[in-house]
């Protein structure tokens, strides 16, 4: 099951992201990672404000445990997480496919 989380920045946390960035993208992009779509969320000056991921997990508490695993939750950058089951119905990757 696909899931999507949105995870948002505490306020004035830019430094902490910045010193977690390259750990964070090494988790996202781990081999056989079940990160299928991510990015930063931006506010209105395009600077990062939190994340957008699309994830693959068994279950939602599956999903709980992997995100909990993410250096920048790690580093209590967020200040809300929330995620919601997700069916990917335009331009899916093949193997999202659910025709």
């Amino acid at each position: 099951m696909l899931f999507v989380v949105t995870c948002q920045d505490r306020p004035g946390h830019m430094e902490l992201r910045k010193q977690n960035r390259e750990a964070h993208l090494d988790w996202a992009k781990a081999e056989g990672s079940p990160v299928k779509m991510a990015g930063p969320l931006l506010d209105e000056n395009a600077m990062p404000v939190g994340s957008l991921l699309v994830v693959e997990a068994e279950s939602a508490e599956k999903l709980e445990e992997f995100m909990h695993e993410d250096p920048y939750a790690k580093a209590g950058l967020f200040a809300q997480v929330t995620y919601a089951p997700f069916r990917w119905t335009v331009n899916p990757p093949e193997d999202l496919r659910q025709d």
